[in-house]
């Protein structure tokens, strides 16, 4: 046995879910701005030294 009447959404839950869509465009629109950005001129992008192809220098441990 189903229900008879239509299913309802809260406008609550719509509006949570517009704004999941419109934060997933948003984080999108990051993302190929940041790819844009590395792909143009790597060394203005990021200032991390993985970014730039370096790998950072470990402490050396004592050995035992």
């Amino acid at each position: 046995m189903g229900s008879s009447g239509k299913k309802r959404t809260t406008m609550a839950k719509l509006n949570r879910e517009s704004k999941l869509r419109d934060k997933r465009v948003e984080k999108q629109a990051r993302r190929a701005a940041r790819k844009l950005a590395v792909a143009s001129d790597p060394a203005e992008a990021g200032s991390r030294p993985e970014e730039l192809g370096a790998t950072p220098a470990l402490p050396e441990a004592p050995f035992r």
